[in-house]
């Protein structure tokens, strides 16, 4: 067998599947864990400076976000090693491997393990697209805002009435409701709107969002390869079996 043959017959056992989900996954996780941790933080900002000035008013969605920034240290940790033993347990069971290895045999074990990958990442799968609407309700939020700076600015607009114009988020629950002032008016909506926090926490929300539905996708890749690895292990416990006969 020439170089040439050997290399295309190594590449022929390469899981592709599970290598394009692996680099979609964590694009897609560390988007969503960079950009969702950094929008956080300049959330908290502009409520502490436009909406609840009382430190006491807003003490329980401090701690929300700050809870909600460690929880994102740990999808990232987890999802990095998740993703690596997935593509390691792809290599290992297509069939393209099998055919490499003659001697490849399957075990109760392994078809456990196999088995225990593929409701895992079924689990993850329903739940990531929990997190995907989760992390379109702050895009939604932030939109409302701008839409309602971009009618001040219109030309349309009645600009002798700009401050009938406001944007309360006491009506999100976001912040209770004694919160001071808790809502924005006329030109210091407009004020926000213009701050570079306002501006980068919107674009990195809907950034965060983006990168949510990119490991949605990764982990519907991941469902399909898993899903047939087991299936191939299936198969060649069967075909074993029928070999001792």
């Amino acid at each position: 067998m020439g170089c040439f043959e050997c290399c295309i017959k190594c590449l022929g056992g390469v899981p592709y599947a599970s290598l394009v989900a692996t680099i979609l996954c964590f694009s897609g996780v560390a988007l969503f864990c960079g950009c969702g941790h950094v929008a956080l933080s300049g959330t908290m900002a502009i409520l502490e400076t436009h909406f609840s000035t009382v430190t006491s008013d807003h003490a329980l969605l401090t701690d929300v976000i700050q809870l909600m920034q460690y929880v994102i240290y740990g999808i990232a940790s987890f999802f990095f090693l998740y993703g690596i033993i997935l593509l390691a347990e792809g290599f290992y069971t297509t069939s393209a491997v099998k055919e490499l290895h003659s001697e490849f045999k399957t075990t109760i074990c392994g078809r456990c393990i196999s088995g225990m990958f593929v409701f895992l990442t079924y689990i993850l799968g329903v739940a990531w697209l929990g997190v995907f609407g989760f992390s379109a309700v702050p895009v939604f939020l932030f939109y409302n805002m701008w839409s309602s700076c971009a009618t001040m600015r219109s030309l349309t607009a009645n600009l002798t009435n700009i401050d009938s114009i406001c944007v309360d988020v006491r009506q999100y629950g976001i912040i209770p409701w004694n919160a001071t002032p808790g809502k924005a008016c006329g030109s210091t909506l407009g004020d926000i709107c213009n701050t570079n926090e306002f501006y980068l926490s919107y674009h990195l929300y809907i950034v965060a969002c983006a990168g949510a539905g990119a490991t949605v996708i990764a982990l519907l890749i991941y469902m399909m390869a898993t899903t047939y690895n087991f299936a191939v292990l299936k198969f060649k416990s069967r075909e074993d079996c029928c070999t001792k006969f």
